[in-house]
């Protein structure tokens, strides 16, 4: 016989199948079990498709009735572009709701439980919540926040380099860890680099997935204070369903802005400067406006310089390959001016560090 723990690990999984799909929603899946059997499973698979507990529900069918529902995020009682859940659950009959954890909107929080119970159904809350609070960090940021949840990844050798003196890059980490980072770009809302990694490496900031398909691309992001990224740049050029943002200062050339605008899905987005460059406090705010959830920021050493020292960053994902280039001349990971004293240092809660083939992955939060 299964305990409640093990129908919501199952949840869980199910939930994570629509990673990069369901934004800016959560990630929610749900589960329904009769006399000790799975009768039904969903998922919520996109932002506007039924939410998991109608999926899952619905696959039940008649079965549904008196039984018992998990569902990873406490059920909605409110009208958004899907009726409430909380409705669907007592027309089909369930008598018992488990719980991965409470909506995290401020504005909804316990609505749905509280609502259940007040019409019959037992309510057991925060089975999994851990997990599930892992699952969706970035929503659970976005919506107490309005603010995107903020990854900083770099990819370095053991003594801390992102590139060698003459600014080579290729290819610092493995084959392991290079996916995993297309699995990143494929969770994320928004991919963020600074002008001068695009002038040096001349990425695609694509997703690039070897299973399951292609992958979802993410809002390509250019810090470019005073608009000099060169035309021919390739983000700026290659098919993709996603668009590339440039993000400038509000002094800039106008004609350099019409002229990146002429390019295919590119837009051009003015933002407040400091002595350091964009305003990263700012920006976070506005892409907080336009409804971007995650934020991945992946170079180069300036910027992670910058996003360190604006605190917009709430987890690092740090990739290191065994290698040492030796020297004092090639790219360090962070640019700009640290603190005086060791005790004034970021420290990294909860690191957890992960082998991919012969790399290292360590990541942890702000």
């Amino acid at each position: 016989m299964m305990n409640d723990r093990a129908y919501m690990l199952m949840a869980l999984e199910l939930a994570r199948r629509a990673e990069g799909y369901t934004s800016p929603n959560p990630m929610v899946g749900a589960v329904v079990v009769q006399a000790d059997r799975v009768v039904g499973r969903g998922f919520h698979e996109a932002a506007g498709r039924p939410h998991a507990e109608v999926n899952a529900i619905d696959d039940a069918a008649a079965k549904a009735r008196g039984a018992t529902l998990y569902v990873t995020l406490e059920p909605c009682n409110h009208t958004g572009r899907t009726p409430p859940c909380t409705e669907k659950i007592l027309s089909a009959g369930i008598r018992r709701v488990v719980v991965a954890m409470a909506d995290p909107n401020p504005s909804v929080a316990g609505g749905g439980a509280r609502y259940l119970q007040q019409h019959g159904v037992s309510v057991i809350m925060g089975v999994c919540e851990s997990e599930a609070r892992g699952l969706n960090e970035a929503f659970i940021t976005y919506v107490t926040t309005g603010r995107p949840f903020v990854i900083l990844k770099w990819a370095a050798t053991l003594d801390g380099r992102l590139a060698s003196r003459s600014g080579d890059s290729r290819w610092v980490t493995g084959t392991l860890a290079r996916q995993r980072v297309h699995q990143l770009r494929h969770g994320v809302d928004a991919i963020l680099v600074g002008v001068n990694t695009v002038k040096c490496d001349n990425p695609q900031l694509t997703t690039r997935l070897e299973q399951g398909g292609q992958g979802k691309d993410p809002l390509r992001i250019v810090l470019d204070t005073r608009i000099s990224i060169s035309l021919d740049a390739k983000l700026l050029h290659h098919r993709s369903s996603a668009e590339t943002l440039i993000v400038c200062g509000p002094d800039t050339d106008p004609h350099r802005m019409a002229a990146l605008q002429k390019c295919p899905a590119v837009r051009v987005m003015t933002c407040p400067v400091t002595k350091g460059g964009i305003d990263l406090d700012a920006l976070m705010a506005r892409l907080g406006g336009m409804m971007v959830t995650s934020l991945l920021i992946e170079g180069g050493a300036k910027v992670h310089g910058s996003a360190l020292a604006a605190g917009i960053v709430d987890k690092v994902m740090l990739f290191y390959a065994p290698k040492i280039l030796g020297g004092d001349d090639g790219v360090p990971v962070v640019r700009g001016t640290g603190p005086e004293l060791m005790a004034q240092a970021k420290p990294i809660k909860a690191l957890a560090v992960t082998r991919l083939g012969d790399d290292v992955l360590m990541e942890g939060y702000l």
